[in-house]
């Protein structure tokens, strides 16, 4: 499927500052997250048949409302997500997707494939050889997966199962195309896991609050993304107390 993406600066805290707005097929083209208004996708108004997002996060949300008023495209949107899309864009959407969705240009089929973890409605779009990721991986780094949206329990299951399907790319929504998808997705859970036995054994050796466990858990700075680190220790507190490997009541954390 003919494939055309351009960066965009739409507030994300990415490192790249940026985020991939894509539009997939020539002639009744699906566009995908517009974070910003964008000269490729102006010129292409009149192809643009369908729109959607990876999920509802600002840095992905900017322009749909401008696009939506610009083209005749269908608004999409993950069912059972109906009002916070409408809050995130201000725009109703005219269709509802779920899993295994198929969305149908004049180019080709675009699959819906349900990724949740970095949020509940995140998905991502399977387009033959490629995978248009939003936020689930990144070549280089790591995605935010943190509290109260997100689950990392589903961001790792959304992990082995794009490392399942063994797709030729991956193309995220920050930072180059990816082209070795399991090599990634493999990085990315070994990653996770590993802070999760870093904060068990903070949890374990006396630390109580998410700023102690934060303290205890990561050996690098932090400065300017402590929010950050912060949401992300209480997904994996939220985690391991699921698992029943530790207790937590949101606010303090002891040992099993």
């Amino acid at each position: 499927m003919h494939t055309a993406s351009v960066s965009v600066h739409g507030g994300t805290r990415a490192p790249s500052g940026d985020t991939a707005c894509y539009v997939l097929g020539r002639r009744r083209a699906l566009l995908v997250d517009p974070a910003a208004v964008a000269p490729l996708v102006d010129e292409r108004l009149d192809d643009i048949a369908h729109l959607a997002v990876t999920h509802h996060h600002g840095d992905h949300v900017g322009a749909v409302s401008h696009y939506a008023n610009r083209t005749d495209a269908t608004v999409w949107c993950r069912q059972g997500r109906e009002a916070a899309f409408e809050r995130a864009t201000g725009i109703t959407a005219d269709r509802t997707f779920r899993d295994g969705t198929v969305i149908d240009t004049d180019d080709g089929s675009v699959t819906v494939i349900d990724t949740p973890g970095h949020a509940p409605e995140h998905v991502a779009f399977d387009i033959g050889d490629d995978v248009l990721t939003g936020d689930l991986a990144v070549e280089a780094g790591s995605v935010v997966v943190g509290a109260p949206s997100g689950d990392m329990r589903a961001y790792l299951t959304s992990l082995r199962r794009i490392w399942a399907m063994n797709p030729a790319r991956l193309r995220p929504s920050h930072g180059p195309v990816i082209t070795d998808p399991r090599a990634t997705c493999e990085r990315l859970i070994r990653h996770r896991l590993d802070r999760e036995r870093r904060v068990f054994t903070a949890v374990d050796t006396g630390n109580r609050t998410v700023t102690d466990v934060r303290a205890a858990a990561y050996d690098k700075d932090l400065t300017g993304v402590e929010d950050l680190a912060d949401a992300t220790v209480r997904t994996h507190l939220e985690k391991l107390a699921h698992e029943g490997r530790i207790r937590w009541n949101g606010t303090h954390a002891d040992p099993v």
